[in-house]
């Protein structure tokens, strides 16, 4: 470094410039993808449990496309206002919930009717803090393993429909395993891929046809009622596996990335959507959990301030994927035995590993959640109300057992 006579100032290079800021189409495209992967790694589950709890196939394509329009517009609506990578998802695990029910009393209105109790309780958490503690209360362990016996008749599909059809689950499996090792974030959809080929393969080799107005999307409202089977076997286990499962983490993953999420407003905005769906057949919308990464993340952007964008692309694109809703489900009605829910069986797989871990992984808390676990994955209904209520309340009762001698001592 040398001085300057003239004016006294150290002459040397001029400071490096600042790095250029990525183009605004990397978080637009992070959002695209965002929202490519949530709908097609587990749309199958979202119409597995329509078709369980009564819907019939005008009623699943419609719940289908207000779940992505509500998610989608929750998204825009939160991710602008906040300037946070916020994204909003269907409720999978609750979606699997439906299916683990099945028919309640009433039919296919009680169940509309159980949507729109879970939107109200969504809205009274925001509302009432209390509620939110309550639910805190809750050990973990038993409500992961209440998730857990719900998933595991859905993860069983893929391994009884290769004794059912294996030329046509064969495929499917395969291009997961293949894609879990080489790029894990698209296995699941790139095996709908497969399954969508081996659809196609059949529908060529039966000569099955389509009426093309069953693949214009359309809204299809329906009149709720309220049964008591509805809303204690299913409201509530739906309520209490979307915050568990989905609310719950989706705040600490976007914690993790540096963002803090309100809590009311994000409430509020995913109660209201999952009120607005619930008579057109829209079981749950929640902030997004695993797939909030995929917008959250440095990849997104690396400007931590942009990627809100990522946030607002995912909303807008989810959109845009609702106008599949009705070529999703005819897809499914087409589709060779086993193969559909083979595709919803893997998309699980994660989400059940992750639950039975949680549920164990305190030895203290392990019978009561094994009993849990056993209940669920049952499927016993009694009087009228599912097998997912009837375990928690047997391992919240085991546990009270277990626990009320050693608080005496």
């Amino acid at each position: 470094m040398t001085e300057d006579s003239s004016t006294g100032a150290a002459a040397s290079d001029p400071s490096p410039a600042p790095p250029e800021a990525a183009p605004l189409s990397r978080p637009i495209v992070a959002g695209i993808v965002t929202a490519l992967v949530g709908v097609t790694s587990s749309f199958a589950v979202v119409l597995t449990g329509l078709d369980a709890v009564g819907a019939s196939r005008a009623q699943a394509a419609s719940g289908l496309l207000v779940l992505c329009l509500t998610m989608g517009a929750s998204a825009i609506l939160l991710a602008w206002r906040y300037r946070m990578p916020i994204t909003v998802a269907w409720s999978t695990p609750g979606a699997a919930v439906l299916a683990a029910t099945g028919a309640v009393e009433g039919g296919w209105p009680a169940a509309v009717g159980a949507f729109l109790v879970t939107a109200g309780l969504i809205l009274l958490t925001a509302l009432w803090p209390q509620l939110g503690r309550l639910i805190a209360r809750i050990p973990p362990s038993i409500a992961q393993a209440m998730l857990a016996g719900v998933l595991l008749p859905l993860c069983l599909a893929p391994i009884t429909g290769l004794v059912l059809n294996p030329w046509g689950v064969v495929p499917v499996l395969v291009t997961w395993l293949v894609f879990v090792r080489l790029a894990p974030r698209w296995a699941v959809p790139l095996a709908f891929v497969a399954a969508s080929v081996v659809v196609a393969v059949d529908v060529v080799v039966t000569g099955a046809t389509i009426d093309p107005a069953l693949l214009v999307p359309r809204l299809e409202f329906t009149a709720p009622t309220l049964t008591f089977g509805a809303v204690v076997g299913l409201a509530l286990p739906l309520f209490l596996v979307t915050m568990a499962s989905q609310n719950v983490p989706g705040i600490a993953i976007m914690r993790s990335f540096g963002y803090q999420v309100p809590w009311r407003p994000a409430m509020l905005v995913t109660g209201v959507g999952t009120a607005i769906g619930a008579t057109a057949g829209g079981h749950a919308i929640n902030l997004a959990a695993i797939s909030a990464a995929l917008a959250a993340a440095p990849d997104a952007d690396p400007d931590p301030k942009r990627r809100w964008v990522a946030g607002v692309s995912t909303g807008a694109s989810g959109i845009v994927l609702g106008g599949l809703s009705a070529a999703l489900v005819a897809l499914v009605v087409v589709a060779p035995e086993s193969v559909i829910p083979a595709v919803a069986g893997i998309a699980l797989f994660g989400a059940f590993g992750s639950a039975v871990q949680q549920a164990i992984d305190d030895p203290g808390e392990r019978l009561p959640a094994v009993v849990t676990f056993l209940v669920a994955a049952s499927g016993v209904a009694i009087a009228g109300v599912s097998a997912a209520f009837w375990a928690l309340v047997a391992g919240l009762v085991v546990r009270e057992v277990l626990h009320f001698g050693r608080r005496s001592r």
